[in-house]
């Protein structure tokens, strides 16, 4: 029951943090030339291409998984193989809008990273950011109860991960520790707060930052409490632009 309740939370958190990242993503402001950081199979390439039926637009996207850019290049996309960790492979002041769609928890090295986002756009460009909060009250009771933080790092033992099954409010998928590459697990969690000025140290403009899941209180009073305290909110989506 508790298990169903708060996996309830979590679906209804992630559809909405989705559609209002994506809908930044493909808004008009956000120009023609877009770049996708851990694309997978390049899906969200198709949402771009729907909303920007007869105008030209160029997609880019950038993943580790080999297998994962054979299929993306199957179909026809744009995909570079690339670890986010180090210097993106693209041209300085290139891009319109780059975006990362639950991906900045799962780097090494995610303040690197959020530079070089910033290096590969152009004046004015837009970086739309989907990402797990690790300051929520939530977390916060976990920790007191002496659990793991449902939004913080995941340990490398699936018994472990699936003693802590009633706990969690994110997906836990399988665990790969091929190569001892973090793909399916997160290793650093910003806060909201942290998140948004280290953004701004960077000189990026802040236009949204918005919070979703509010955790534990129910569905129908989230609308109201992700306005009232976006800062302990489960996800949050920032969307800012380069001066």
């Amino acid at each position: 029951m508790i298990q169903r309740y708060f996996k309830n939370l979590y679906q209804r958190t992630m559809i909405q943090a989705y559609s209002f990242a994506r809908n930044q993503i493909v808004s008009e402001s956000s120009g023609d030339d877009f770049l996708e950081c851990g694309c997978g199979i390049g899906r969200d390439a198709r949402i771009i291409e729907d909303s920007r039926t007869g105008s030209k637009f160029t997609y880019t996207g950038i993943e580790w998984s080999s297998n994962l850019v054979a299929t993306a290049r199957e179909n026809g996309l744009d995909v570079i193989q690339g670890d986010l960790n180090q210097v993106i492979p693209v041209q300085s002041e290139s891009k319109d809008c780059v975006y990362a769609l639950s991906v900045l928890e799962h780097l090494l090295m995610p303040c690197h990273f959020l530079r070089e986002c910033k290096r590969v756009l152009r004046s004015n460009g837009r970086l739309v950011l989907l990402t797990p909060n690790i300051s929520t009250y939530f977390t916060a009771a976990l920790i007191l109860a002496g659990r793991m933080p449902s939004s913080g790092p995941h340990p490398d033992s699936i018994e472990l991960l699936e003693s802590q099954e009633l706990f969690h409010v994110s997906e836990n998928r399988p665990i790969s520790l091929e190569g001892m590459t973090p793909e399916h697990r997160h290793l650093v969690v910003f806060s909201y707060s942290v998140l948004r000025r280290y953004l701004t140290a960077l000189g990026f403009e802040i236009e949204h930052a918005r919070g979703y899941g509010l955790y534990p209180f129910p569905n129908f009073m989230q609308p109201l409490l992700e306005r009232i305290d976006p800062y302990h909110c489960h996800q949050m989506v920032m969307v800012c632009r380069k001066k």
